[in-house]
């Protein structure tokens, strides 16, 4: 799954990296969690790239109410075309969401106590950014407040991950960044064909600082190797 993930930019590289021509609201951050903002690229209203931010938990328009984003941060690869709170925005609102890195925890012992380690998992070069495909909904409350949601879809662990995790963030390569955000795009199954584990050389990981287990705090420590 992807539960937590930084994105620190800078802005030039996320502008360059998914083609973006206009400004977008970017402050680093080291300790994403979910229900907080997020930004995320999708087509504009003239098939341009543009970024926005949204809330991390996607809410279907059809739902009572926001609270069901926080049990839909993640959308599985598998089913993501035929699950109820997924399949509608799998078919027009497909959109990605940047990030340098995530993080994942494995228990392990210390003075004959479990401990969750956190580990960080970037691209191998560090000047690249992850686009981790997602979708986007729009719901609008009963007093007409629009509220633009998102969630990030996983897929098998690569051979990287396994040891931490069964499920990973589908990290898509910048060549399927078009197909992927053509709203026009409605051949299902090439689109099921792009929810891939990356390739395993293309990511380090590496022990972080316990102090990213909270989701309050926020530092550049957090993505140090320790």
């Amino acid at each position: 799954m992807c539960g937590r993930y930084a994105l620190y930019g800078p802005a030039s590289r996320i502008r360059e990296q998914f083609d973006l021509d206009d400004g977008f609201d970017f402050q680093p951050r080291y300790n994403i969690a979910p229900t907080m903002k997020v930004l995320v690229v999708h087509p504009g209203q003239h098939g341009e790239r543009v970024a926005s931010t949204y809330r991390w938990g996607l809410v279907p328009s059809w739902a009572k109410d926001v609270t069901i984003g926080a049990r839909l941060i993640n959308a599985r690869s598998e089913t993501v075309a035929e699950k109820p709170a997924f399949r509608a925005a799998f078919r027009r609102s497909r959109c990605i969401v940047p990030a340098s890195g995530f993080y994942e925890w494995k228990a392990a012992q210390e003075a004959g106590r479990t401990i969750k380690q956190p580990y960080f998992i970037r691209p191998a070069d560090d000047g690249d950014l992850f686009g981790c495909a997602g979708l986007s909904e729009r719901w609008v409350s009963p007093e007409g407040d629009e509220v633009h949601t998102c969630c990030i879809i996983t897929t098998d662990a690569n051979e990287l991950m396994i040891p931490l995790h069964d499920r990973m963030p589908v990290i898509l390569q910048a060549s399927d960044y078009g197909a992927w955000l053509d709203p026009h795009n409605a051949d299902v199954n090439g689109l099921r064909a792009l929810l891939r584990p990356a390739v395993a050389d293309s990511m380090i990981v590496y022990k972080v600082c316990r102090a990213v287990n909270s989701s309050r705090g926020d530092s550049p420590t957090f993505v140090e190797p320790v």
